[in-house]
């Protein structure tokens, strides 16, 4: 397989075709021939089969690869296979199309499937049926770590990574992620000295704490592959100079391979207190995942007893969707348990819904946050104060 290789494969289902052409060789063959020639693809050889008592195979070698028909006259179907390759690639769909048109089935399902170098890709898991494509231009890294399947790779979006099948950043949209779980922290918090953050490998969280007037970063990754390949392959966050230097705790970020469990442990017996703990990890798991204790009760026990008086806590706590909103719910009763003020921010312009609470009482949170953020150091592109309100107002599934 070349590396420019590449082909379209079609597979399609005719339902409803009169049970007397199902069943009539000569006029199928004539069919699938026709079509192919309309669709400019070469024919070098045709053979085929009739069955007894009914039903008819025809099998063409193209030059570009194959294409069939299979049929059963007896409930009016015709399977329909064409893979076509090379600069005709799209050929396949142009086929199947035309033949559609002379057997004039009354229902028609097709599946057209890129093969070959550049044809790669993730489907993500949206919700219960549902999956997103992402179609992948070059695969960058494709790894398993000690804890994850890892790719990074070139897509639509940009240089994108990828866990486990979900999508956790892209360069198209990483900004505006990572700016909506850290501004709206920066600007409740009553000061910004200690951070704390757990996950979020790529490093652009702790950057931009530094950028807010952070003085200690502590950043916590139990994976270092994940840490180390994110650094050395994507175009933001981390380069690889800059994350050998925090291993090192040379400058005010200083990254920590561990468990985060076991970091808070060490962090309480040593009386660290931070002024904003952020957790962000791969997506919370309906099904059981050995992750989703970050998630629970008593982890966020945990970091809401290191937080400095006036400290936040920021977590990202899933999707506002109604087909994917299960993990969001709990977040938000978890939260509530635990906090005495909760303030939500789901970002206009991505689909993920971010926590924030603090051990005090605040009489108006989302106030404050507008009233603190131009005074902030850091000056976020994608979030201002008509954002903060609207994002601050929860979904309706929260409401009731």
């Amino acid at each position: 397989m070349t590396a420019d290789f590449t082909g379209w494969h079609v597979l399609a289902e005719f339902g409803g075709v009169d049970a007397t052409l199902c069943d009539d060789l000569e006029r199928l063959e004539s069919a699938l021939r026709e079509s192919l020639i309309a669709a400019g693809v070469t024919i070098c050889d045709v053979v085929h089969k009739k069955f007894d008592p009914q039903g008819v195979t025809v099998l063409a070698l193209l030059s570009e690869s194959h294409a069939s028909i299979h049929t059963y006259p007896e409930s009016g179907d015709i399977f329909v296979d064409v893979f076509t390759c090379g600069s005709i690639g799209a050929g396949a769909s142009k086929a199947v199309e035309l033949l559609r048109d002379k057997l004039s089935p009354k229902d028609v399902r097709m599946q057209v499937i890129r093969r070959g170098h550049g044809s790669q890709r993730i489907e993500e898991p949206v919700g219960a049926g549902l999956t997103r494509i992402w179609d992948l231009h070059e695969v960058i890294v494709d790894t398993r770590t000690p804890f994850q399947h890892m790719v990074i790779a070139r897509t639509e979006q940009g240089i994108s990574l990828f866990s486990d099948d979900d999508r956790q950043s892209t360069e198209f949209s990483q900004l505006t992620y990572h700016e909506a779980m850290m501004v709206p922290a920066f600007a409740l918090a009553e000061k910004l000295d200690k951070v704390l953050i757990i996950g979020s490998g790529e490093g652009v969280a702790s950057q931009m704490s530094v950028a807010a007037g952070a003085t200690l970063v502590d950043h916590v990754d139990i994976d270092q592959l994940e840490v180390e390949l994110c650094a050395e392959h994507l175009p933001y966050g981390y380069t690889s100079a800059d994350l050998a230097a925090a291993v090192e705790g040379e400058g005010p970020i200083k990254v920590h391979y561990a468990d985060g469990w076991d970091f808070l442990a060490k962090a309480a017996e040593a009386g660290t207190r931070y002024d904003v703990i952020v957790i962000d990890l791969p997506d919370e798991r309906v099904e059981d995942a050995q992750h989703n204790r970050l998630y629970e009760s008593e982890f966020l026990s945990r970091c809401r007893a290191l937080l400095a008086p006036g400290g936040v806590l920021s977590a990202q706590a899933g999707c506002a969707t109604m087909w994917r909103n299960e993990t969001l719910k709990r977040s938000w009763n978890r939260f509530h348990e635990q906090f005495g003020t909760v303030v939500q921010y789901g970002s206009d312009e991505h689909e993920w819904t971010f926590l924030f609470g603090t051990n005090e009482q605040l009489a108006d949170p989302v106030q404050t946050m507008t009233d603190r953020l131009p005074t902030l150091p850091y000056h976020p592109e994608t979030v201002d104060a008509r954002a903060l309100v609207r994002g601050a107002i929860e979904p309706h599934a929260l409401r009731v």
